[in-house]
């Protein structure tokens, strides 16, 4: 490992606590950056998202991904984490928590946008930083791919019925210019780069030739992969600084519940991923999409629903703060434990 990789989760620190600071002093420098979006996906978050991802793509052997359905045991077990168990498990926590637990310190209807809020991250499974957590517990990347695009085609069909079911909301407006957008930005366009470039690196020589250019490629990418993690967490925390230092009890509350129910989904699916045998490199991803969350989706929807202050609002901003610490977290906890698939 680099100097960066060894040492990512003390950057990624730094880099929460240079986000609010800047937040704070430099607040109309990240109104500008905020105004930089289209259909609730800011702009600026993507391009650094896309550095992230574009050198994983060139990793993907296309030729393989036909092997994918050999082993089907993987995407069965993203599939059930990810529709039959984690958007209701959301949903319970919310209810436990906001409706019980806190019940004494949250008016009733504020509670109840932030169990929307929580329900909406619930049922909207990663589609971008998946790619990099997967590359972080060297993940197999064709097998990620597939992955992440059956579920994006289940959610084109299952977001809004799941979504209105859960909320007992039945207008919900799915904003298909988000979830197309963010597609395109995230899986198309750098799948499209990636194949471009994998092409023209194995046809410069053998394919012994073109796998060592695709890998030193890659290495030469690492560095810049790893700088626009950190930028994406400095801008994102910025972004949010007037609130975490605003409503820090309220951020407090909405957090304990996405932590358990972070961290409790992936233990049922790592489990779940052991007791199936399944290889390390096809656990560690599967678990991964089935923990992480489309937060561009679930802010856009739940600003369309209950508006850009509401407790809904805000829940699903708590969970793009927590979510990049604690996906960190897994992926160590995932790298720790490879020897348990062995």
């Amino acid at each position: 490992m680099g100097f960066f990789e060894r040492y990512l989760s003390v950057w990624v620190g730094l880099c929460i606590v240079a986000g609010v600071g800047l937040g704070y002093a430099m607040p109309g420098v990240f109104a500008s950056i905020a105004a930089l979006e289209y259909a609730h996906v800011n702009l600026i978050v993507a391009v650094l998202i896309w550095l992230m991802i574009y050198p994983m793509m060139v990793q993907i052997d296309f030729g393989s991904i036909k092997d994918v359905g050999k082993k089907p045991k993987g995407l069965v077990l993203t599939l059930v984490i990810n529709w039959l168990i984690k958007p209701f498990t959301m949903a319970l926590l919310g209810w436990l928590f906001f409706k019980g637990i806190f019940a004494d310190w949250v008016d009733p209807q504020t509670a109840t946008e932030y169990i929307a809020g929580m329900i909406l991250l619930g049922v909207a499974p990663c589609t971008a930083m998946v790619f990099v957590w997967s590359h972080l517990t060297k993940g197999d990347a064709n097998y990620t791919l597939v992955q992440v695009s059956i579920n994006d085609l289940i959610m084109v069909v299952a977001f809004a019925p799941l979504t209105a079911m859960l909320l007992g909301v039945t207008d919900i407006t799915v904003p298909w210019d988000t979830l197309l957008l963010s597609v395109a930005l995230y899986v198309v366009l750098p799948l499209v780069a990636g194949y471009i470039t994998r092409r023209r690196l194995e046809n410069k020589g053998n394919n012994m030739q073109g796998n060592g250019a695709v890998d030193a490629l890659v290495s030469k990418f690492k560095p810049f992969s790893v700088i626009g993690l950190l930028l994406t967490i400095v801008i994102l925390f910025g972004l949010q600084a007037e609130t975490i230092l605003s409503q820090p009890q309220d951020i407090m509350l909405i957090a304990i519940p996405l932590l358990i129910q972070t961290y409790g989904i992936f233990a049922i699916a790592y489990f779940a991923a052991k007791r199936m045998k399944l290889p390390h490199n096809v656990a560690a991803p599967a678990c991964m999409i089935g923990t992480s969350n489309f937060f561009e989706l679930a802010v856009a929807v739940a600003i369309s629903l209950f508006g850009l202050h509401s407790g809904a609002a805000l829940a699903t901003v708590v969970g793009v703060l927590v979510e990049v610490p604690v996906m960190l977290s897994l992926v160590w906890f995932a790298n720790k434990t490879r020897h348990w698939f062995d």
